[in-house]
C-alpha cells in the first residue's frame, strides 16, 4: 500500500484548492469529511471521486470497519497524518474526507432549466441573498427533515458548498438539489406562471404564518441583516410575520424558515 507523504503531490495540490469557492466552482467538486458524512455519501450514491484516508487513523482503527469495506470499493488513497492534517478544516479529524461531485443545477430562468424546477411539491423555499453558512447549512437540513428535495438560491447567497455549510447539513446536503438563480426576479416570475403565489415575510404585515394555506406557496427567506429585497416583496402575493411575545423584533434567519416551515407540517398533518 503506498502512502503519500508529499505535500506537492497533484491530488494533494487539488485537495487544498477545493477550499477556494472558485475552484469547486470550476471543478463541481466540493469536500466532505468525517465518518457520518461519509457513511451518507455512500448510502445515498452520491458520486464521490476520491476518499482519502490517514494512514494512522486507518491502523488505530479510528475508521469503522464497515466503513472501511464500503470505501474500499472507492477510489482511495492514503496519506501520512502529518499531510491530512494539512487537509483537514475540522478540529478533531476522523481521518478520513472524500472529493464529491456537487448536486447543483445553475438557473437562468431559460425553458431548459426551467424543467429542473420540481412543480409537484406543495411549497417552493428560496434564499435571498442569506450569507451566514451556519444558517443555510441548517435550512437545507430543516428543509430534508420536511421532505423538500430541492432549494432555489439567489446568486448572493453564501456557497452551497462551503465547508462550514456541508457539516452543518448532516448529510442533508446529498438529499437537497440546489438550484442557483442567476436572476432570482426573473426565476419568481416564472414560478408564478405554475400557480404558485410567492409568499415573504414581513414585520409590517398584518398576516401572521398561520394565517395562510401553504399549498402552491413559495416561501422566500430574505438576507439576516436586510430581509427580503424590495423588487422581491412587490412579486410577493402574500406577506405574512412571526408573532412574537418578547421584546426581539426579529429571529434568526434559520430558526425563522424551521418555524415556518414546521407550519406547513403541522397543516399536512392534522
Amino acid at each position: 500500500m503506498q502512502v503519500i507523504s508529499s505535500k506537492d503531490n497533484e491530488i494533494i495540490k487539488h485537495i487544498k484548492k477545493l477550499k477556494d469557492k472558485k475552484y469547486r466552482d470550476l471543478n463541481n467538486e466540493y469536500i466532505i469529511e468525517g465518518v457520518k458524512i461519509i457513511k451518507e455519501a455512500i448510502n445515498e450514491k452520491a458520486n464521490i471521486k476520491k476518499v482519502i484516508i490517514c494512514d494512522d487513523c486507518e491502523k488505530t482503527s479510528s475508521i469503522p470497519k464497515e466503513l472501511m469495506y464500503e470505501v474500499a470499493k472507492q477510489d482511495c488513497i492514503f496519506v501520512t497524518s502529518k499531510l491530512f492534517e494539512s487537509l483537514t478544516d475540522v478540529t478533531n479529524p476522523q481521518g478520513i474526507l472524500a472529493i464529491v461531485e456537487k448536486n447543483t443545477v445553475k438557473s437562468s430562468s431559460n425553458v431548459e432549466n426551467e424543467k429542473e424546477i420540481d412543480y409537484n411539491q406543495d411549497i417552493i423555499v428560496v434564499l435571498d441573498d442569506i450569507q451566514d453558512p451556519g444558517n443555510l447549512g441548517t435550512i437545507l437540513r430543516t428543509l430534508d427533515s420536511i421532505g423538500i428535495n430541492q432549494i432555489l438560491v439567489s446568486k448572493g447567497t453564501a456557497d452551497s458548498y462551503n465547508p462550514k455549510v456541508v457539516r452543518s447539513t448532516m448529510g442533508a446536503i446529498f438529499r437537497v438539489k440546489i438550484i442557483e438563480c442567476e436572476e432570482l426576479e426573473k426565476t419568481l416570475k416564472d414560478i408564478k406562471k405554475h400557480k404558485f403565489e410567492i409568499v415573504v415575510t414581513s414585520l409590517q404585515a398584518k398576516d401572521s404564518i398561520y394565517d395562510i394555506d401553504y399549498k402552491k406557496k413559495v416561501i422566500v427567506i430574505g438576507n439576516e441583516a436586510n430581509g427580503v429585497e424590495e423588487k422581491i416583496q412587490n412579486l410577493a402575493n402574500k406577506k405574512v410575520k412571526i408573532p412574537m411575545l418578547g421584546k426581539s423584533e426579529s429571529l434568526n434567519a434559520a430558526v425563522a424558515t424551521g418555524i415556518i416551515l414546521y407550519e406547513y407540517v403541522r397543516q399536512k398533518i392534522i
